[in-house]
């Protein structure tokens, strides 16, 4: 374990940085290299490059079988999956959905003509309240869309009856969630449908791709057809579509990684637990804990900084991390209500999501997944701990280096003025 014991150490104030190359917190897994080329000489040999390949329908049918739904209909990526489903659903007018989510959530719905209507956030899951979601229901909403943060489900019951009660769709986005699962049920058998990500960075990929999984037999057709331009057979068209389809080279990584999603599970298991042994006694963090009742990914190592407890701020501490090459990241910064278009259309939503703009400035993802090792979770461990134990002369360094920086910058405008701000009496008419 690379270990520091002085702030002159520290990357941050000129030290060579504790890793050369970066550790990242979702570098793809691949699997079988072999097992995924064998996959792809059989593709190529064949010529079926993509069109509802076999691969795509083993994929899919595999899929089935793991989480026990009826359908799944594979998708280029999350994002495109998510706006045929609205547009197959006719969702109209308003969506309830969480700001503490990645933008592809939000843009999926304007991007139909829906208007986004953001809800505050559980503090404790980080999930969409469902006390919240009740007094934003208008005549306008036309569905509830709930996103299972980090592979925790939301509070689907509660959801459940609210959208029975005042007549909506339940819909989840489970970018996050597959192989996870909510009172023993696989994640992707709740609410009228829910979709995955398989993009490069989650725990299961097929490089890009995505899935849309339901029970609803009518809702899958209708999926089907949108996803190819809407054509049913060789030349009838039957329904608006879109080209959405997966290609059998990402549907070949998938069913490559789905053989090996048993050990991908493990070794993100076994790290999170030494993340926890590790972080538990050190002031001002906070692990998110999962339910290891149920079946999870373990791919999110997330923390929560209390700057008040640890003595430093998230920010600080992932700029600590990062010179360190230990790229850390911060989700979803600002919220999705500070971005816009969204920042434009509700600039009063800085006073009304007080727990999503809370969360945000203090929650951070740790690198996890295969290529992480057991040594590189203690020496990531071990740095957050050094850097809490030594923050109060790590902020006095940092404050002296700033004001060096802004001395020297502005030492260089007054030596090497810009030509163009010098202004002479008689130009500017005084």
């Amino acid at each position: 374990m690379k270990e520091i014991t002085s702030i002159d150490q520290l990357a941050i104030f000129g030290h060579e940085p504790m890793y050369k190359e970066p550790l990242y917190v979702g570098r793809p897994n691949i699997g079988s290299q072999s097992g995924f080329i064998q996959r792809v000489n059989d593709i190529l040999e064949r010529r079926w490059l993509t069109n509802n390949g076999p691969y795509v329908v083993e994929f899919e049918n595999k899929i089935c079988n793991m989480i026990g739904v009826r359908h799944c209909v594979a998708v280029c990526n999350a994002t495109i999956g998510l706006e045929i489903l609205f547009r197959a659903l006719e969702l109209t007018g308003e969506v309830i959905l969480p700001s503490f989510t990645f933008i592809a959530t939000a843009h999926a719905l304007r991007n139909q003509d829906v208007t986004p209507v953001f809800c505050d956030i559980d503090p404790k899951t980080h999930n969409i309240d469902p006390e919240k979601v009740v007094p934003l229901i208008t005549r306008k909403t036309s569905a509830i869309l709930g996103v299972h943060v980090w592979g925790n489900a939301c509070e689907i019951s509660n959801l459940d009856e609210i959208a029975k009660l005042y007549q909506v769709k339940l819909l989840f986005d489970a970018a996050h969630a597959f192989g996870c699962s909510h009172h023993g049920s696989m994640i992707g058998t709740f609410g009228d449908a829910e979709v995955f990500s398989f993009h490069a960075t989650k725990y299961l990929n097929s490089i890009e791709g995505g899935a849309i999984v339901t029970n609803n037999d009518e809702l899958a057709e209708k999926l089907r057809l949108m996803r190819n331009f809407g054509f049913s057979g060789y030349d009838n068209v039957v329904h608006l579509g879109t080209n959405a389809k997966m290609t059998e080279m990402s549907a070949a990584m998938g069913i490559t990684n789905l053989e090996f999603a048993h050990d991908f599970i493990s070794v993100n298991f076994q790290n999170y637990h030494l993340y926890r042994e590790s972080l538990e006694s050190i002031p001002g963090i906070r692990i998110l804990a999962y339910d290891e009742k149920e079946h999870n990914n373990y791919h999110y190592v997330i923390i929560e900084i209390d700057d008040s407890r640890a003595g430093i701020d998230r920010d600080t501490l992932m700029k600590i991390l990062h010179a360190e090459n230990i790229i850390a990241r911060r989700y979803f910064y600002p919220g999705c209500h500070r971005m816009e278009p969204y920042r434009s259309m509700y600039p009063n939503f800085d006073q009304s999501l007080p727990e999503t703009d809370g969360l945000v400035k203090k929650v951070m993802s740790l690198p996890n997944g295969t290529s992480i090792t057991p040594n590189d979770v203690k020496t990531v461990s071990s740095l957050i701990g050094f850097a809490i134990r030594n923050a109060a002369e790590i902020r006095v360094k940092l404050l002296e280096r700033e004001k060096k920086l802004t001395y020297q910058s502005n030492l260089d405008r007054y030596v090497f003025p810009n030509p163009t701000s010098i202004h002479y009496q008689d130009e500017v008419g005084v």
